[in-house]
């Protein structure tokens, strides 16, 4: 049986899939800036995608930020991640400075969540959930493969892989390279669903081609979808007020 996971008011794993937008910026100002936006959206988790900050490797600075988020989002779920270079993130860092930001984020109690990439480092990573969950914060392990889709067989592999290491939120985005790709993507969702989720999967397929995949995710078992403010975080993301009303709208 599928559990739920409830962060601060927002459960997911019922219901229609939460909606989370990305907040990015190079410096503190345009950080202040993106958070006051997006404290006028109907977003259900804000996530920093701090790869974009031009200080995110020194850890007083990134810790300041994350202070100014939370005093101008108090209430929002708050999911921190620094998306890796080889995943389509904006910078690279050492595996090491990346599980250290991780700590050192989970320690100051301001966020809500984590995501930790699955091909970061298996040997660092249980240390790093094992503090997250003593400290309160839910993990959402991550792929992302920006070239192709895999093999169903394979998308299911690594979501069990993700939950046998113990992510509350097994994460997995793919990109396609036609309208069957999108079809993989979905049906290794609802088999995942079926028959191995015990936590809720959060699955897209993007670009264009992909868009269906963040709309379907009550139909096939995903249970958050990304949407975009004013800058989209990755391919494919639909406006957040659009993606809102459509999500209602099948969830009728």
């Amino acid at each position: 049986m599928m559990n739920t996971v409830t962060v601060k008011n927002i459960t997911f794993g019922e219901g229609a899939p939460r909606i989370c937008v990305s907040l990015v910026g190079k410096t503190l100002s345009e950080i202040q800036a993106a958070a006051q936006e997006l404290s006028r959206i109907d977003a259900d988790v804000i996530e920093w995608r701090v790869d974009h900050f031009n200080d995110v490797e020194d850890l007083a600075a990134v810790k300041q930020a994350l202070q100014e988020i939370r005093g101008i989002l108090p209430e929002a779920p708050l999911l921190f991640t620094f998306r890796s270079r080889e995943e389509g993130g904006e910078r690279a860092i050492s595996k090491d400075a990346y599980f250290l930001l991780n700590a050192t984020v989970v320690a100051t109690g301001l966020v809500d969540m984590i995501d930790v990439e699955l091909f970061s480092d298996e040997v660092q990573i249980p240390a790093l959930l094992a503090h997250a969950h003593q400290s309160g914060v839910k993990v959402i392990m991550s792929n992302h493969d920006f070239h192709k889709t895999p093999a169903k067989e394979e998308i299911i592999y690594r979501l069990r892989r993700m939950q046998e290491l113990g992510a509350d939120l097994p994460k997995i985005a793919v990109m396609p390279q036609s309208p069957l790709d999108v079809l993989t993507l979905l049906e290794a969702t609802w088999v995942m669903k079926q028959e191995y989720a015990t936590q809720p999967l959060i699955t897209m397929s993007m670009g264009g081609t992909g868009v269906i995949s963040r709309l379907a995710g009550q139909v096939f078992g995903s249970a958050m979808t990304f949407g975009a403010a004013r800058q989209a975080s990755a391919p494919g993301q639909i406006d957040v007020a659009k993606l809102r009303s459509i999500l209602t709208l099948l969830d009728k």
